[in-house]
């Protein structure tokens, strides 16, 4: 018989690997879907994939929300816009220079920086109500509508996308249907052994929420990041991290926000959220100088991660 802390520990860990089995299952099958319908694949980054590698934040910030605290879900959405900068981009800088193209900085990183001031500024009176819900989900509606919009002017040429309008196949609805399953379960191991765990530690809510939660729901994020970047797709692995930080905030904090109101706690709004903005901040202004992110960029993205999570160690 497994001990309390023991079985923290499987779970945590089975959690984890549940989380990214799901997302695989998730971003095979969206990818191919939106491909079917006719969107490129720099779009199926910033859109769908982005979208589907978000759902396990959106899995465990709401079942955290509604089963723990709402700290779980803030302090995971906060921890993982944070790791997707420090950690995602950075590994995957260091694994390959990653090119920024100029559609990114025009049409998609606009909406990332509005995210992260919105939340900021709709959290300042230390509650995300389902007002502020609200508006993160217009926000959200507007930023979708864009991109279609887009997306109807300029249309995946065959040549670049030759599987693009084949339409859509039963065997990506299993894969998707699927993912989302294995998502849900996931998320219910990576709570229940990473609270466990840490609530023994004497570990509050929120740092539970900002470093093993927020860690284990960007392993989605990482892993196809990272490969994009192995494999030469560099304006993928940008596209993802920026499309998951738009999403991480307005539609999962949206969708949890108007199931049950989110307290923002007054060291929130002075230490974790201002460490979201400026690493935003600098990611943005690396990616305008030079139009890419150099290996001397993922190194100081990096060092920057270690040095947050040292300090709510500390």
């Amino acid at each position: 018989m497994l001990s309390g802390i023991a079985l923290d520990v499987v779970l945590l860990a089975a959690g984890i690997v549940a989380l990214y089995g799901g997302a695989e299952l998730l971003v095979a099958g969206a990818g191919r879907l939106a491909i079917g319908i006719g969107l490129r694949a720099a779009t199926v980054g910033v859109t769908v994939i982005a979208f589907a590698t978000t759902a396990p934040e959106l899995f465990v910030s709401t079942i955290g929300a509604l089963n723990v605290s709402t700290d779980i879900g803030l302090g995971t959405i906060v921890g993982s816009n944070i790791a997707n900068i420090g950690l995602v981009l950075g590994v995957s800088a260091l694994i390959k220079p990653l090119s920024v193209t100029e559609i990114v900085v025009r049409r998609h990183v606009p909406f990332m920086i509005l995210a992260a001031i919105l939340l900021v500024a709709l959290g300042a009176n230390g509650t995300i109500g389902r007002l502020e819900g609200a508006i993160f989900l217009l926000v959200l509606a507007g930023f979708t509508a864009y991109l279609l919009y887009y997306v109807n002017a300029d249309p995946a040429p065959m040549v670049d996308e030759p599987d693009a309008g084949e339409g859509i196949s039963i065997k990506d609805v299993a894969l998707v249907l699927g993912g989302l399953l294995v998502l849900v379960v996931g998320s219910r191991w990576l709570i229940s052994g990473g609270t466990g765990l840490l609530s023994a530690l004497g570990v509050s809510e929120l740092v539970i929420g900002l470093t093993v939660l927020a860690l284990g729901t960007s392993l989605p994020e990482l892993a196809a990041s990272a490969v994009g970047a192995v494999r030469g797709e560099t304006e993928f692995a940008i596209g993802n991290v920026v499309g998951s930080n738009i999403y991480n905030i307005l539609a999962v904090l949206g969708i949890v926000a108007l199931i049950t109101p989110i307290d923002v706690a007054a060291s929130t709004l002075r230490f974790e959220l201002p460490i979201m903005v400026a690493f935003t901040v600098v990611l943005v202004g690396m990616m305008g100088y030079g139009r890419r992110l150099t290996r001397l960029d993922g190194a100081a993205l990096v060092v920057g991660y270690a040095g947050f999570i040292y300090l709510l160690a500390t």
